[in-house]
């Protein structure tokens, strides 16, 4: 049994939608980020931060994205999915997933500031305005990256392509993406992918956001 402790349209999403890809079926388990079952002590006992995602499989439980990426990744080669040491794209594999976790702390400080904050501690639009020129200069790498290929790595997808399943359904909230052609046409790349829709059909309807876009407030 593998059991994956999710919230719709967060990181948690990646999980779901690699494990889709790999062909293994897991038992779901809802949470919602405002309703304080993440700071329940028996959440707690599987991720101790009360994050997620957490995922128990093979008798343990793994609650950091990336490490769950590579242990599924390295239990389950045969599904070619990662890159092992050795392989000549393991460096970029690896960046990449590093990349992707950079991407997602800067979306997840802007939903923190546009979402959750609220009064009487509102955001500072100076910081709103800086998170977001630093979200675009993680989008405009990716628009270089991808000028010349379908994936993130020349030889094609790889599990570093989900780890962008959270980032980049969230950064057209906060960035005009009309600049960033490339990145576009990797995400309807995505959207074609069987195993992405699987995945998204298990998610669930987020909740997080209320608003197309989210502007940079007035000082």
């Amino acid at each position: 049994m593998i059991t994956l402790h999710h919230i719709p349209f967060s990181r948690s999403f990646r999980i779901l939608w690699l494990l889709e890809e790999m062909g293994l079926t897991c038992e779901l388990k809802q949470y919602s980020i405002t309703d304080g079952s993440l700071r329940a002590a028996n959440f707690k006992a599987i991720s101790p931060v009360g994050r997620v995602p957490a995922l128990e499989i093979d008798g343990t439980t793994i609650y950091e994205s990336g490490a769950i990426v590579e242990y599924l990744t390295e239990t389950r080669p045969d599904l070619g999915l990662g890159r092992l040491p050795g392989d000549p794209e393991r460096v970029a594999y690896l960046e990449w997933l590093g990349f992707a976790e950079t991407q997602a702390s800067i979306l997840a400080s802007l939903n923190m500031q546009h979402l959750f904050m609220g009064d009487p501690t509102p955001a500072a639009p100076v910081v709103l305005k800086l998170e977001a020129a630093r979200l675009a200069a993680t989008l405009k790498a990716m628009d270089r990256t991808l000028a010349d290929r379908d994936w993130l790595l020349p030889s094609g997808f790889s599990a570093a392509d989900t780890m962008m399943g959270f980032n980049l359904f969230s950064a057209p909230y906060y960035v005009k993406m009309d600049g960033f052609p490339n990145v576009l046409a990797y995400i309807e790349r995505i959207k074609a992918r069987k195993a992405y829709q699987d995945a998204r059909e298990l998610d669930g309807p987020q909740e997080f956001y209320k608003k197309d876009f989210y502007d940079v407030p007035q000082a």
